[in-house]
């Protein structure tokens, strides 16, 4: 299609009830079921399943072979890394013909990393990043920034990305600062208390601003 329409390869199989934005961009081999609806401007990379009434944001970045199953909603200004994956059932059987979807939701800004694995019924906060290979099996706080299996919080994070360190304490609230970008920020007291000491990721400073 031309214009402000989406752009589609060829090869996608998108279903005629799905929904998709204008000028998102659709490559091949990928699958997009029924009632799913694709916000404007995202980028769907080659062999993506997106399953049916699952609902995507505007400017979302979906690389290449990633699953995204019923039960999932995805904001703005997501990005998900190459093969990461979502589940939908908490107690997976190949004979019982019973199962339950349990919703997963990944909030604006967050952004998931390569061969991540995000186990159904959890939040992503707001401009939180996975690491590569996580796996990851309880709520993620705004900002912050998980890795390992299971998924731990090593620190937080700026909206850029940068990790962020503590410069002041109020009101049950930590203030933080990314050395790299000058962001600051706060921090709920009991989301930092989650950062694992013993895999506390610090912030560069070779490219900090003076």
């Amino acid at each position: 299609m031309s214009g402000d329409g989406p752009i589609i390869h060829p090869t996608a199989d998108v279903d005629s009830r799905a929904v998709i934005g204008p000028r998102t961009r659709v490559w091949n081999n990928v699958q997009i079921r029924e009632k799913a609806i694709i916000g404007s401007d995202c980028i769907v990379g080659k062999s993506v399943y997106i399953d049916h009434t699952v609902r995507v944001g505007d400017r979302v970045k979906i690389q290449n072979g990633v699953s995204i199953y019923h039960g999932v909603t995805v904001e703005d200004d997501v990005f998900l890394g190459p093969h990461m994956t979502f589940t939908n059932d908490l107690y997976p059987r190949a004979f019982d013909p019973e199962w339950h979807v349990v919703p997963t939701l990944v909030r604006r800004g967050a952004s998931v990393g390569a061969n991540v694995t995000i186990v159904c019924g959890v939040t992503l906060g707001e401009y939180c990043m996975i690491g590569a290979g996580a796996v990851v099996t309880r709520d993620v706080p705004p900002h912050a920034l998980v890795i390992g299996n299971p998924g731990a919080i090593v620190g937080f994070v700026s909206r850029l990305g940068r990790v962020v360190e503590e410069i002041g304490r109020k009101a049950g609230r930590i203030q933080v600062r990314a050395p790299q970008t000058g962001e600051e920020l706060e921090i709920p007291e009991e989301d930092w208390a989650r950062i694992d000491p013993a895999r506390a990721i610090r912030p560069r400073r070779d490219d900090a601003r003076r």
